[in-house]
């Protein structure tokens, strides 16, 4: 049998598959880019919200992909091809979005980039519950930990780069103008005060650079991605190892109502923490009056609750239980919902964002334990790459519905009261999720 001594170190292994998660993670800061686009090539927010909802919906199915490739041939490759993929997204974007408009950032940006990141995201992801079998929900938070420090250090990016934030500058007075003609019921001339060529040029040039630093850094640390040796074991892992001797198959897990339960969860949870985020800039500047250049780096720096919250309930679920743990999530996000749209101070505006960031990471910190709790690690790639596909569909749900109300009545106010309701009926939901029998699968499956 493989002992921890006998095997690579761990917890550089561990710290690799973050590098790559920080890379993949960037998606997050895209409202960032929301106002500039806009401004830049007069869309409506429905037509900018559109880029994201494509990439998280297809990296859900990404996910699936990676997850039951690298079940086969192990994590370095898959993550590599990933990381490829989402870079390559990202710096066709920026080359032609210019002339060929939306639908070629949907094809690059959405389609490539967002499957290229599901499939990297989730290999190290069952990678390391596979090193750590003692401390699952613990490893498996610091690796997803990377995902939401991605927006975190791409915020502080974005500020530094001058020409970037002259085009946000203008595109706040872009956002200002046309939203008072709204509320006055005149037109809006966009050609006043649309974006120079050399400000679009900047906004482009981002998405260029940005593609080529992650093929490069996530590459690198995707080439230090392995799985254990097989036996491998650490003391105290005796939960970790019943686990493993009851894992169930893809087919199994499907039959299971336990699996369909999971994924309304992390749906429910994706569908309003993102909400937020993929309109994080503009939300924090209709409600406290900050400008694009100052509401970036402010969310920049409260993204990083959306990394500790993957780390934090990771290792509370822990501790109190992955049904718990949901439970908490579920009600933090219903009390700040139902507050947010009456806060218009910009402390108070990030504190109410830093709850909701730490509650969706939450969710991506204690899903893949629960997962391997549920059923077990042989299978995670793909049975973790299935539930994933729930995130998939919440990120075309949450920033759609934020996007359509926005539209339609010049606000996002109105969407953050409905999904109080929701997260309130979903705290039901781990109350009524047990874990399966291996005689009740079984039976399923046989059916």
């Amino acid at each position: 049998m493989a002992t921890q001594t006998s095997a690579p170190n761990r917890w550089l292994i561990a710290a690799a598959g973050m590098i790559v998660m920080i890379c993949l993670g960037t998606a997050y800061s895209w409202s960032s880019f929301t106002q500039p686009l806009i401004a830049s090539f007069n869309w409506s927010n429905q037509t900018t919200t559109w880029a994201f909802a494509v990439a998280i919906f297809s990296l859900g199915w990404g996910a699936v992909v990676g997850g039951r490739w690298q079940d086969s041939v192990g994590p370095r490759n898959v993550t590599i091809v990933g990381v490829i993929l989402w870079g390559v997204g990202n710096l066709l974007a920026g080359l032609g979005t210019s002339h060929l408009g939306a639908p070629w950032l949907y094809l690059t940006y959405g389609v490539i980039g967002g499957f290229g990141n599901g499939m990297a995201y989730i290999t190290p992801l069952a990678m390391v519950t596979k090193w750590f079998p003692d401390k699952r929900g613990l490893a498996g938070g610091m690796v997803v930990m990377g995902f939401g420090l991605g927006a975190f250090f791409y915020g502080f990016v974005l500020k530094a780069i001058g020409p970037f934030q002259a085009a946000a500058k203008a595109a706040t007075a872009f956002a200002v103008a046309k939203a008072a003609a709204v509320k006055a019921g005149t037109t809006f001339d966009p050609s006043t005060y649309a974006l120079t060529p050399d400000q679009v040029g900047a906004v482009m040039s981002v998405f260029v650079g940005s593609g080529i630093a992650f093929i490069i850094i996530g590459g690198l640390a995707a080439t230090l991605l392995r799985n254990p040796p097989p036996g491998y074991t650490v003391p105290g892992a005796i939960a970790a190892a019943a686990s493993t001797q009851t894992s169930y198959t893809p087919t199994q897990v499907l039959r299971s109502p336990q699996f369909y339960l999971l994924w309304l969860m992390l749906f429910l949870n994706v569908t309003a923490g993102i909400l937020i985020i993929s309109n994080a800039v503009p939300i924090i500047t209709e409600l406290t009056g900050a400008a694009a250049a100052v509401a970036i780096p402010a969310y920049g720096l409260v993204a990083i609750f959306n990394a500790f919250g993957r780390f934090f309930w990771g290792a509370v679920s822990d501790r109190i239980g992955r049904n718990n743990a949901f439970v908490l999530i579920f009600g933090l996000q219903v009390v700040v919902f139902f507050l947010l749209a009456g806060l218009h101070s910009l402390p108070l505006v990030l504190g109410a964002f830093a709850i909701v960031l730490l509650c969706y990471g939450g969710g991506f910190g204690t899903m893949p334990s629960f997962n391997a709790d549920y059923f077990g690690t042989k299978y995670l790639g793909v049975n973790y790459g299935m539930i994933i596909t729930a995130w998939g569909f919440g990120g075309l749900v949450g920033p759609l519905i934020a996007a359509k109300v926005k539209d339609a009545t010049g606000s996002f106010s109105g969407a953050l009261i409905p999904v109080a309701v929701m997260l309130l009926v979903a705290m039901i939901l781990p109350f009524i999720t047990k874990k399966p029998s291996a005689a009740a699968v079984l039976a399923a499956t046989a059916r």
